[in-house]
């Protein structure tokens, strides 16, 4: 009685391992008839990772030149479809915009998005739509950011008075890095919950310094090419002990934001005159408490400051080494701002619209360098067609913002410095993309644009400046999550004579 039992298991064991092998052949099939985007030759098992080396965004330009814009890359478990070109960029934030809508899970959004509910990586549908309608409409709106101008203005005022401190009538050598990156943390911390972490009136400036670095190491373990993103069997032995460094640092940063809950929580009449984005949220929980949670308020902070404080500081950083590399472009600035400003007033938000020149250097730096090189990843939840190829559903899409940039189809003379090149530009299309596009386009533009203008063109217009030495700024780039510069800005700086001394924020501060 065994023998047939036994039999009839090895014919059904046999019989779903040929069917097994007939779907497989079934569906390969159907991938060869597909018009799948080229593929540059891989290596068994892992795909092409091993092409993915620093800085990633000029090997994956390499690789879009040899073999096209439009690449479909095998890494690990992973399926990448990377796109260097405008009119691919267009097909995937127009047509197939809601197609691109979601984003891959990985380890990094596990930990530190307390459960996918910040809106940079919330799953496409009503969460996401309300925390994007929140930043769009309750906290980024333009009659919100022109409710802080005041602020902006104090934080770029304090800089100011700070290397006048330091240079008195001599010319002294200054860490500009540093200093681009308090105003931006102070910019952010002052606009979100009223208190500054660096300069004058700070109770702790180590406490600060702490802070930060968390906010640092937070965005280079992001932008780290976790391999056990793309080889999940690596996750399970955490070699490195990448996730235990996320699982700690979590912690740190959601201790920092929840104090600044706690503090803020109940502020009462005091709220409504300060009117801090803070309180804007917890004001809006009385309506709605069962969606303004702690984690949301907390998950929308975190997003201020992670992308408020890199873009702009950065920003900043790349277009005065542009402007040192090029001091014909600074006195150009400069005479645009001594014409348009003059030196009776500080400069202040309201000229900003009235200094095209200024705009063009932003402009020309965001385009040569970035913040983002390569857009935060999105995630195919459909098949779908791209520059008349076949993307299958779970591809993971790479924009490479970088390589579109710099490709002389698009720009003449791509590496070259020309902020006149944005003279009558439209702004239509998809050649200059440093903020993303579409739905997931970063809605924090207006603020960071507002945020560099002011600070570059204050700097530029009470101060003279040079480099150190007759040699460049090094212009090599480190990629992080954000495109910082590889050797940190130092400059010389010596107060400009006659010093613009009001503003018309002076009576309002």
């Amino acid at each position: 009685m065994e023998d047939p039992y036994w039999f009839s298991f090895a014919l059904i064991i046999i019989f779903s391992i040929f069917l097994k092998l007939f779907i497989k052949n079934k569906k390969s099939a159907t991938t060869i008839k597909k018009n799948l985007p080229p593929s540059p030759p891989s290596l068994p098992f892992i795909g092409h990772l091993h092409l993915f080396k620093q800085p990633i965004q000029r090997s994956l330009q390499t690789l879009s030149q040899n073999y096209g814009n439009i690449l479909l890359l095998r890494c690990g478990s992973r399926t990448v479809l990377l796109v260097s070109s405008p009119s691919g960029a267009e097909d995937c934030f127009t047509t197939n915009d809601v197609v691109f809508a979601n984003r891959p899970r990985s380890l990094a959004n596990d930990h530190f998005t307390y459960n996918y509910s910040v809106v940079s990586v919330a799953p496409y549908g009503d969460l996401w739509r309300n925390l994007r309608r929140i930043l769009t409409l309750e906290i980024l709106s333009s009659s919100r950011i022109n409710a802080f101008s005041s602020v902006r203005q104090e934080e770029v005022k304090l800089l100011r008075k700070k290397l006048m401190q330091s240079c008195g009538k001599a010319t002294r050598k200054i860490d500009l890095k540093s200093k681009f990156v308090e105003l931006s943390f102070n910019a952010m911390t002052m606009m979100i919950a009223g208190k500054r972490y660096f300069g004058e009136d700070v109770e702790d400036e180590e406490e600060a310094k702490r802070i930060r670095g968390v906010i640092r190491e937070l965005v280079d373990l992001c932008a780290a090419t976790n391999m056990g993103d793309f080889l999940p069997f690596l996750q399970w032995m955490d070699l490195l002990r990448v996730e235990k460094k996320m699982v700690g640092l979590m912690k740190k940063m959601d201790r920092f934001l929840q104090e600044l809950v706690d503090e803020n929580r109940g502020a009462g009449r005091e709220a409504e005159v300060k009117k801090l984005m803070i309180h804007n949220l917890l004001k809006l929980r009385e309506t709605e408490p069962e969606f303004y949670t702690d984690e949301i308020i907390k998950g929308i902070i975190m997003v201020l400051l992670v992308a408020g404080i890199d873009t702009s500081s950065t920003t900043l950083e790349w277009a005065m080494s542009l402007l040192l590399n090029h001091p014909t472009a600074m006195e150009r600035v400069r005479a645009e701002i001594d014409a348009n400003v003059g030196q009776g007033h500080l400069l202040d938000e309201q000229d900003l619209p009235k200094l095209h020149y200024l705009q063009n250097v932003i402009s020309e730096t965001l385009r040569l360098y970035p913040p983002v090189p390569l857009l935060v990843p999105r995630e195919a939840s459909e098949d779908c067609v791209v520059g008349n190829y076949d993307v299958p559903q779970g591809a993971m899409l790479l924009v490479n913002a970088w390589a579109i940039h710099r490709d002389p189809k698009v720009w003449v003379n791509p590496t070259k410095f020309m902020p006149e090149r944005f003279e009558g530009w439209s702004g239509e299309g998809y050649s200059l993309i440093p903020f993303g596009a579409g739905r997931r386009g970063c809605p924090g533009v207006a603020l960071a644009n507002r945020v560099i203008g002011l600070a570059l063109g204050t700097l530029i217009q009470s101060f003279e400046w040079e480099r150190i030495g007759e040699e460049e700024v090094d212009m090599t780039e480190y990629l992080g999550l954000t495109m910082l510069k590889a050797k940190p800005l130092e400059a010389m700086c010596k107060v400009r004579e006659p010093m613009p001394q009001h503003s018309p924020v002076d009576a309002i501060i």
